[in-house]
């Protein structure tokens, strides 16, 4: 199950065996739409096997992370 806005993708990982993989293709995916860096894509933990990618735009509350 994924969800999409114009600048955040919240993902429900349903095997958690390529989580790192799928993560990865997410942050790829959303740093090629907005043209931007890898390491300007927030990832956010927003409940159980679900993340919440989005543009950090230097909210305190958001973890950055390079994958």
């Amino acid at each position: 199950m994924t969800f999409e806005t114009a600048n955040s993708v919240t993902h429900k990982l349903w095997d958690r065996s390529t989580m790192h993989h799928e993560l990865d293709a997410l942050v790829h995916d959303l740093s090629v739409r907005h043209n931007t860096p890898k390491s300007n894509i927030a990832v956010h933990a927003s409940g159980p096997n679900t993340f919440t990618l989005s543009l950090n735009q230097g909210e305190a509350n958001l973890e950055t992370v390079n994958l």
